[in-house]
């Protein structure tokens, strides 16, 4: 299990319900209207932005969220280093009894190619085809939290205005005008809460896990064209583990730059 999510959620859940117990009379935070705006507008404006196959998925995903740990990219250095010294060692076809062994479907797919003679070019734009499709697959996982995030506090801020509006209609019965304004103010809290502690951050590991995927496929598409190019198997290992390396490096490089474009716009936006 993913702990990290599971802590986190809790630990917001725990620290904000505390406060509002603290804080005396926590019934009065509850409101089925508001739930109903809420939760209701953020699930009816998500279903009309993505299709039916899109949505069925969010339960696959929640799982992904919730069980998949990071993948331990030394097996798998590992596992291409052992394939390359048996190519090197019998030649490229005897991977073929390799092949029932390998759980990743991509590194299967890969050494299959190559023990069928595949050329060089072809399964590297094989492979590549198949990465980019599975990030464009992530992308529409990540897409339906953000959409989730990006919704919730619009429709917190619509419930406002309807409680609001019935404060307002209802301004010759002081009696019902706490009705209205408490409707206005917890839409507001419950948009806020589902925003910020659920919806954007799930979407934001599902981004995380995704480019950790990306990369270890990447890695697996340079471990697979070195066995196929007959390169020493040490040499192989030090390449992968280097590769991790550069690309932790660029990756870190590139957030950089964004925080600094970032600092640039706001500065001339002062």
């Amino acid at each position: 299990m993913n702990l990290s999510v599971v802590i986190g959620i809790v630990l917001g859940v725990v620290l904000i319900g505390g406060a509002i117990f603290l804080g005396g009379n926590a019934i009065i935070f509850l409101s089925v209207q508001s739930i109903m705006i809420v939760l209701g507008g953020t699930l009816a404006g998500t279903m009309a932005s993505f299709s039916l196959p899109d949505l069925k998925k969010i339960p696959s995903l929640l799982k992904i969220i919730f069980t998949r740990n990071a993948m331990e990219t030394d097996s798998i250095i590992e596992i291409l280093v052992n394939l390359a010294k048996k190519a090197r060692r019998e030649g490229l076809l005897t991977l073929e009894q390799e092949i029932q062994d390998i759980d990743d479907p991509f590194l299967e797919k890969g050494v299959q190619l190559v023990v069928d003679g595949t050329e060089p070019e072809l399964v590297k734009d094989i492979l590549e085809t198949k990465l980019s499709y599975m990030e464009t697959r992530h992308s529409v996982g990540k897409g339906i939290f953000d959409k989730m995030g990006q919704l919730s506090p619009a429709f917190g801020m619509i419930g406002t205005l309807i409680g609001l509006i019935q404060m307002l209609s209802e301004l010759d019965d002081p009696s019902k005008l706490g009705a209205g304004m408490a409707t206005a103010l917890i839409t507001t809290l419950y948009g806020a809460f589902l925003a910020n502690l659920i919806f954007i951050p799930l979407a934001n590991k599902l981004k995380m896990q995704s480019q950790e995927e990306v990369l270890v496929k990447e890695l697996m598409i340079e471990g697979i064209l070195s066995i196929q190019a007959g390169e020493n198997p040490r040499i192989i290992e030090e390449k992968l583990k280097a590769f991790l390396s550069q690309e932790g490096s660029t990756q870190g490089e590139t957030e950089q730059e964004e925080q600094v474009n970032t600092s640039e716009v706001v500065g001339e936006n002062a």
